[in-house]
């Protein structure tokens, strides 16, 4: 006999079995395409030093060509946000894959400075739907009280991706050229396009039992939400909510792409490691920024059940993680030993995952539900202004200077960020 959902207490409701496999599988999913995300971003890091030498580029070029990617997915974000609202994760998320993977590969066939920066510029177009359809995946699949497990989940596939580069790219480097570091990785991302579009889908409450509609809807009670509007989505911009988490993200964003774009290069120049040596290192800060996604998720859960509402648990989350990474970045930069400055910097990996884990978490309770995924896109928008700024001020700052001044500055940065979360970000925006 079916319960009706009015009698379940808010503790009662375990997953029902159908929707637990469901969720499964679009974890697992969004796991792997965020994984072949970050490989493809991180391939031009990894093959930093053969690219500039094949192509003649200079530190401050490499921060361009680094950072043309960050312009354009950044961009992209905005209008990315409320499409996926809009239509869906399954087909935009699809396109995306195919859109990048075939930039991906492109890269492969560079042999100038302008064409490769117009194959990252794509490479960001196609991209900018991968975490806004993941923040949409993980509101329609899950309650309001468990989101930061599943958003840990999903964040986690960006510093295993990151961590798994280094190792996995210097052998087919070694064996081949750099050009198949490009071509491999792009045909990964055409073959998950193929998965997603076919496995996933989203829910359809009409076809549900009230079991499963009331595990879903709990917390926000049962009405539909809303289908955005292009006036909805403009109408995010007069909070200082969605200002708040836009400039703290962009502080974020910028120290975590310093780290992401520039780690193999500075402990291979100001480090003086060899490959094989800079390859490992720069695995490891990485894979512990894997925990630290896991982690996030997990705890974000629990600290929001016990603090004062949903949205201040899960900023004081992001806060604390963006100032740690300010702690550790600080040392990272002074200290002569490379044994303590990985260290360091495997601590501040780790922290940046757990507050990128913890940002995403809070899209899904500060916006209205219409507009998850649009408010998600918009935070992550600013982030990408920082990470699209960050390869560049640091390669001029290392080119002019070093590279200890390009991380102190890269720490200020974060630090604005933490505060403008702490001060702005108060109380979720109202359904319109």
């Amino acid at each position: 006999m079916s319960v009706a959902p009015q009698a379940l207490s808010p503790h009662s409701l375990a997953t029902p079995p159908s929707i637990l496999c469901r969720q499964s599988l679009a974890l697992v999913m969004l796991v792997i395409c965020g994984v072949i995300n970050y490989l493809d971003r991180a391939t031009l890091a990894v093959a930093n030093e053969y690219i500039r030498a094949d192509l003649g580029l200079s530190l401050g070029e490499m921060g361009v060509l680094l950072s043309a990617f960050s312009w354009s997915y950044a961009l992209c974000q905005l209008p990315v946000g409320a499409l996926v609202d809009k239509i869906g994760p399954r087909w935009l998320l699809g396109a995306g894959l195919v859109i990048w993977s075939v930039a991906q590969a492109a890269g492969g066939f560079a042999a100038t400075f302008g064409y490769f920066v117009v194959a990252r510029i794509v490479l960001g177009i196609g991209e900018a739907p991968q975490f806004p359809s993941a923040a949409r995946v993980v509101s329609n699949w899950f309650p309001l009280r468990s989101r930061g497990t599943p958003t840990g989940i999903y964040n986690s596939a960006s510093p295993l991706g990151v961590a798994l580069a280094p190792l996995l790219l210097p052998p087919l480097i070694a064996a081949t050229s750099w050009h198949w570091a490009f071509f491999v990785t792009g045909a990964m991302g055409l073959l998950a396009a193929v998965m997603w579009v076919g496995l996933y889908r989203d829910p359809v409450k009409a076809q549900m039992t009230p079991e499963e509609r009331a595990y879903l809807e709990e917390g926000e009670g049962g009405a539909a939400a809303p289908k955005t509007s292009f006036a909805a989505w403009c109408a995010l911009f007069r909070y200082r909510v969605t200002w708040g988490m836009m400039l703290g993200f962009f502080g974020s964003v910028y120290l975590n792409w310093v780290y992401l774009t520039w780690l193999p290069g500075y402990l291979r120049t100001e480090r003086k490691m060899d490959l094989a040596m800079a390859g490992l290192a720069a695995a490891v800060p990485f894979l512990c920024g894997f925990a630290g996604a896991l982690i996030a998720g997990w705890a974000s859960d629990r600290i929001t059940r016990h603090a004062a509402s949903p949205i201040s648990g899960r900023r004081n989350a992001v806060v604390i993680a963006t100032l740690g990474m300010v702690a550790f970045t600080i040392p990272a930069a002074l200290v002569e030993s490379n044994v303590a400055a990985v260290a360091c910097i495997s601590v501040v990996i780790f922290l940046a995952n757990a507050s990128s884990a913890c940002a995403w978490s809070l899209a899904t309770v500060a916006a209205p539900r219409s507009r998850i995924a649009s408010l998600g896109a918009i935070q992550n928008f600013g982030g990408f202004l920082g990470g699209a700024l960050a390869p560049i001020l640091t390669g001029y700052i290392a080119q002019g200077w070093s590279f200890a001044p390009a991380l102190l500055t890269g720490a200020g940065i974060a630090f604005v960020g933490a505060m403008s979360y702490l001060f702005l970000v108060t109380r979720p925006i109202p359904e319109a």
